[in-house]
């Protein structure tokens, strides 16, 4: 066995984090929302097995909706999901744009 005497152990991170291009993704539609007038407020969390982009129509309520990114179940259900106001989830997966549309059918709603 070949073992590197200078090679760090791998230590997991102490929480998990959304990357820029999940935020980007993420306040995009986050964007068009609030343009549209459906959403007035967000809030993000990163706790040591999930990150949490809470979304609210007014800064007083409880979230509409929660966006979560839980890699434990990235080999499982999906690392992504959509969670709604009651706790049901709307929409689980691997990649987060599709999970994502689950939301923007509400904008096309939203628009009309």
């Amino acid at each position: 066995m070949n073992v590197d005497p200078f090679r760090k152990p791998f230590h997991p991170p102490a929480q998990v984090a959304f990357h820029r291009t999940e935020l980007s993704a993420i306040l995009s539609l986050y964007g068009r929302m609030v343009a549209a007038g459906e959403w007035r407020d967000y809030g993000i969390s990163h706790l040591p097995d999930v990150a949490v982009f809470s979304i609210f129509r007014r800064s007083a309520e409880n979230p509409l909706y929660r966006i979560e990114k839980r890699p434990k179940l990235r080999l499982k259900q999906g690392l992504y999901a959509v969670i709604g106001m009651e706790g049901q989830v709307l929409k689980r997966g691997h990649d987060l744009k599709p999970v994502l549309h689950v939301l923007e059918k509400k904008l096309i709603r939203a628009v009309k």
